[in-house]
């Protein structure tokens, strides 16, 4: 079986779980979704659903990094970078119709409590997001002591908004919580060291 079979399957499943969650996805639909013959997930997959989540839990997230990385590489400074990076967030949003917000909260909100090697993946990409934004905040000027805090109250006022934004049907969640985040690394690249 091909490799592109498993990318398939990997680019389904994302956008499912995604859009319907890891408990709401079926592997039939998942199979059907990518056009690929309904053995060839267990195939590629040896360990099922769980081990399909598990990659594309961390593939998404791998996905989500470089996506941060193109953005604020193309930002004048940092508090424009994370300003367009919610920007972005909310275009998209509105785009998929509210269908289309972060992968990996969507699944770490469901399994956190009920599937271990799961849990461990969505732990392991948003470490991974917090370790990158920290230290491009860092490399932007900001005090390494303060850098991963500021990282993880970013994100959270992102994971926040996605929840507000795709309840509400708004984009008004994420552009307040954009500005605020801006405003946040605004604030400690002007603090005292």
């Amino acid at each position: 079986m091909s490799s592109h079979t498993r990318e398939r399957i990997v680019d389904s499943s994302a956008e499912l779980f995604r859009r319907q969650g890891y408990n709401g996805t079926g592997v039939k639909q998942i199979a059907a979704a990518a056009a690929a013959p309904f053995g060839s997930l267990y195939h590629f997959f040896p360990g099922g659903k769980e081990q399909l989540g598990a990659e594309v839990i961390r593939s998404s997230g791998a996905m989500y990094m470089q996506l941060f990385a193109t953005i604020v590489a193309d930002a004048p400074d940092a508090p424009s970078a994370i300003g367009d990076f919610f920007a972005g967030a909310a275009q998209t949003l509105r785009e998929t119709d509210f269908a289309d917000a972060c992968p990996i909260a969507t699944v770490a909100l469901e399994v956190a409590s009920t599937n271990e090697p799961l849990r461990i993946a969505t732990a392991d990409v948003f470490d991974s997001w917090i370790d990158g934004a920290g230290a491009y905040l860092a490399a932007a000027g900001i005090d390494r002591s303060r850098s991963r805090a500021l990282a993880f109250s970013i994100l959270s006022l992102l994971e926040g908004a996605f929840v507000f934004s795709r309840a509400m049907r708004s984009t008004e969640p994420l552009a307040a919580a954009g500005d605020s985040a801006a405003a946040l690394v605004r604030a400690e690249l002007h603090a005292p060291a």
